[in-house]
């Protein structure tokens, strides 16, 4: 194992945890990295979101290598991240989910790999959930984003069906071969190299949760190719802060567009579209937000009449929906004009 807190030369690598309520979770991550790191130098940075727990001297006086920041207000996942981005001393950064763990010296070879890779930007890892079975590690991008509306509970069958129709396929990225090439790696584990952050920029500050890693890796893909690696794996639990911010244990269903979390899922989807790929685009995909109204009761009345058992929406969840919508335009002026602001449901 090598690693240390005072570093006469740079680290090869700084391992970035943002921290929001997830004390035990975060613990149980450091433990597994002093134990199955092995190889490389490297420090640990955790910025904590202003959570409700005492956490910081239990985690500092886990091993010397630890450093603690406080951002005093839960600002997200970009602001923390570029908190620890801007101390970071190593060459590479790694963000890393206070929900995951290492085994096997999945951040070493991962970190070997992507060094021997001169020419890729960023790169992740093969994610597995807790039975060892594949999840999503990475993707393809679509155009304008028209991806998010698969979430969209009558209209996004119909957009699949199109899909199908043209022939496209599914951009997410499940299984990785050897190493495979992606336009955005799942946030849970982004490699990157500091050099490339200081050309591509910090990650967008407007964004509060959701989507600002697909649009950070937008750009960090301008200054090289990303990847996944299939070798190293590194199991993520998945949902661990948002499951207490949003007070939801559906951290992975992005269908359920009626509650907070929904909310802030679209409005980080419209920001991303924005940002991406311009006006005309976060026009269309708010265009298609509201189109569902309709379409979602609708659909509910038809269910209803005719007993179909194949969907379980209800009329709580149209209501819901329809409230999100109402709010969500309420954002559209300033995201039209490109306004920075923070993009925080309240």
């Amino acid at each position: 194992m090598n690693q240390q807190s005072n570093f006469s030369v740079a680290p090869d690598l700084s391992i970035i945890f943002v921290n929001y309520n997830t004390k035990e979770l975060l613990c149980n991550c450091i433990k597994s990295i002093l134990s199955e790191s092995e190889g490389f130098s490297y420090e640990i940075i955790v910025v904590d979101n202003h959570s409700s727990e005492q956490a910081k001297e239990e985690i500092v006086g886990m091993h010397n290598c630890i450093t603690w920041i406080d951002m005093g207000y839960n600002a997200g996942f970009a602001r923390a991240n570029n908190a620890a981005i801007r101390k970071a001393k190593g060459s590479n950064l790694l963000l890393l989910n206070t929900d995951t763990l290492i085994k096997d010296n999945a951040i070493g070879k991962a970190l070997q790999l992507f060094e021997n890779d001169l020419d890729y930007a960023a790169c992740g890892v093969q994610l597995l959930n807790t039975d060892n079975s594949l999840q999503i590690s990475g993707a393809h991008t679509v155009t304008g984003g028209l991806n998010t509306l698969l979430s969209l509970p009558y209209l996004g069958d119909w957009v699949r069906s199109i899909g199908k129709i043209i022939g496209k396929k599914p951009p997410s990225i499940e299984s990785v071969e050897y190493k495979t090439d992606v336009d955005w790696i799942v946030g849970a584990f982004i490699m990157t190299r500091k050099s490339a952050v200081e050309k591509a920029g910090l990650l967008d500050e407007d964004f509060f949760m959701y989507s600002e890693e697909i649009e950070w890796c937008s750009r960090l893909k301008k200054e090289g190719k990303l990847c996944l690696y299939g070798e190293p794996k590194v199991i993520h639990f998945g949902g661990g802060s948002s499951k207490s911010f949003y007070s939801t244990n559906n951290w992975n269903n992005g269908k359920i567009l009626w509650n907070k979390k929904g909310l802030q899922i679209m409005l980080s989807n419209l920001l991303r579209s924005r940002k991406e790929f311009g006006l005309l685009w976060l026009i269309i995909i708010d265009l298609f937000y509201c189109l569902e109204i309709p379409f979602f009761i609708t659909g509910l009345m038809l269910d209803h009449i005719f007993n179909f058992k194949k969907r379980k929406f209800l009329f709580e969840h149209f209501r819901g929906y329809t409230i999100n919508i109402l709010k969500l335009q309420a954002y559209l002026p300033r995201m039209i004009f490109n306004k920075p602001y923070f993009y925080k449901v309240k």
